[in-house]
């Protein structure tokens, strides 16, 4: 129980402690984690109960390293990840909570079709949730000096939800960097967007699809979901289009997309909305109107590989056709991408991490390079490209 009045011995202790933000010996660290709890007014008793079994988790490190698998170009990692399977249950899950799905949409204008590709996508519709004890994450990542500022917080919203009774520190599980449940969230989002939605006291994000799906809405509400707007949208383009006008950095209306010769695939393109014309893999593979919800899919996950798959997953699962994947031009392998990284680096881009990925940054990046070489300005890096740099 928090107190209302903290003691000047413990905050005269943490002086010391909290100074190390991160790093050095892993007692110590734990140690500052206490006092700063005991700081915040959580009672000792609660807090020792609660750090008893931290444990340093060099299995979490090692996971936070290897992201490999958002180096696949969206065809691939899309085919992989949307399965049949996936899609069956995901009409299933539809009808079996249907009331559900009816309740999220009503009061946090969230779709359905969005609801379920997240669950799917992050643990399977709940069948795998992650087996990385979630405490002992959370306190290796704070610890770690890469993020601390993302972890150390999420540390003590656990606390908190150990003193409301929906969080066990040895035993409570999910993946690697902290996130809890069937739609994964981090337990500081848990504290502010959960919802109980089976009316049971608790927000319980492991066995309550209610809880989850109520709580994902909220959270994604919170994030900027605009109601009854589109999110993503499959279009063919015209062979002649100006490319260096795609891209996440370029909007313009759905008039002016469909005036430049965009036409849609399914639906129709929202005139009066702003939209971002995207080629995940260049100007001869797939090509999306993505729409200002699209965005929203970025505070989930940073990815782009990742959010371009979701979003499609929900127009899938809205009843949008398979996208006509086109013929691409051959990309780059993992250590080509590094080093089209580094020479664009070289040349004074920001191009965040040399991992190999095509994130946003290093897709500005090159369609940049492109139109300043006189290249079709796509943002899709190719060996021509990566030739002439």
């Amino acid at each position: 129980m928090r107190k209302a009045i903290l003691p000047i011995l413990i905050s005269l202790a943490l002086t010391g402690t909290a100074a190390a933000q991160c790093g050095g010996s892993f007692s110590s660290f734990v140690a500052g984690l206490k006092a700063e709890a005991q700081a915040k007014g959580h009672s000792k008793s609660t807090v020792d109960a609660f750090f008893r079994t931290a444990a340093q988790d060099k299995r979490t490190l090692r996971a936070d390293r290897a992201q490999g698998v958002f180096k696949m170009p969206f065809t691939e990692f899309a085919r992989r990840v949307i399965s049949q399977n996936r899609m069956d249950n995901g009409r299933r899950n539809a009808q079996r909570f249907d009331a559900v799905f009816d309740q999220a949409e009503a009061r946090f204008g969230v779709p359905r079709g969005v609801l379920l590709a997240l669950w799917a996508l992050e643990t399977d519709y709940g069948a795998v949730q992650g087996d990385f004890n979630t405490l002992n994450s959370l306190v290796t990542l704070a610890h770690d000096c890469r993020r601390p500022e993302l972890f150390r917080p999420q540390v003590f919203a656990a606390l908190e939800l150990y003193e409301a009774g929906d969080f066990d520190p040895a035993r409570t599980t999910g993946a690697w960097a902290g996130e809890i449940g069937m739609v994964q969230m981090l337990p500081e989002d848990i504290l502010t967007k959960g919802i109980d939605g089976d009316g049971d006291g608790h927000v319980y994000l492991k066995t309550s699809a209610p809880d989850a799906l109520l709580s994902g809405a909220n959270m994604l509400s919170g994030l900027g979901w605009r109601k009854g707007e589109p999110w993503l949208q499959e279009v063919s383009v015209p062979s002649d289009l100006n490319w260096a006008e795609t891209g996440l950095t370029h909007r313009k209306s759905g008039r002016d997309w469909a005036r430049m010769g965009v036409t849609p695939r399914w639906g129709e393109i929202q005139s009066g909305l702003k939209a971002a014309l995207i080629l995940p893999q260049g100007r001869k593979g797939p090509a999306f109107l993505a729409y200002p919800n699209f965005d929203v899919f970025f505070e989930w996950n940073q990815s782009f590989v990742y959010v371009t798959t979701a979003a499609y997953f929900a127009t899938r699962l809205s009843g949008a056709p398979v996208f006509d994947a086109g013929s691409p031009e051959p990309g780059l392998n993992d250590a080509q991408m590094k080093q089209l990284q580094t020479r664009l680096q070289a040349k004074g881009y920001d191009v965040g991490k040399i991992d190999g990925i095509l994130g946003a940054r290093t897709r500005a990046a090159v369609q940049a390079e492109q139109a300043r070489l006189g290249l079709p300005a796509d943002a899709w890096p190719t060996q021509a490209l990566l030739s002439k740099l």
